[in-house]
């Protein structure tokens, strides 16, 4: 298993001039266990099953595990689902150095208005460039998990 090491912002600014690629993503969990999350996703045209480990105590690591799978396996498995499934788009930016990319996801549905950006990071004290439309860093608060916006859509916070 790897470990998946990222920090989480919310997006105070337009970055959409910045985007390189945008893809849809559907996404939904067959467990939302805190020990362990089991994701189905359909990302574009391709489908993915993902298991991720409990994260450490400052919420910007943990293990992660993924495979590609077919779009019709994808589509079965979210059947199985437990209630509630993410709509996003994502787009991807490069910092200005170049070294990071940015993973800013714009959501829909019952999480409209909502948009984080994520960066991967090779050590959690890794230095990276913020951009100007990043605001509140969100790393570790669980509202803010994907699978918690399924429970807790971001419509019921206001």
């Amino acid at each position: 298993m790897a470990m998946e090491i990222e920090k989480k912002f919310l997006v105070k600014g337009d970055f959409k001039a910045e985007a390189f690629r945008a893809v849809r993503i559907t996404q939904g969990y067959l467990s939302t266990a805190p020990e362990r999350t089991v994701r189905v996703r359909i990302r574009g045209e391709k489908g993915f099953l993902t298991i991720k480990g409990k994260t450490n105590a400052s919420g910007a690591a943990r293990f992660e595990w993924e495979k590609e799978i077919s779009v019709a396996d994808a589509k079965a498995l979210l059947e199985l689902a437990e209630p509630g499934i993410i709509d996003k788009t994502r787009y991807l930016v490069k910092d200005t150095d170049g070294t990071h990319t940015w993973e800013v996801d714009e959501f829909y549905g019952d999480n409209e208005g909502l948009t984080v950006a994520e960066i991967e990071l090779g050590d959690e004290r890794e230095p990276f460039d913020k951009p100007a439309w990043l605001g509140e860093e969100v790393t570790g608060d669980p509202k803010y998990f994907n699978s918690m916006l399924m429970k807790n859509p971001y419509k019921n916070w206001k």
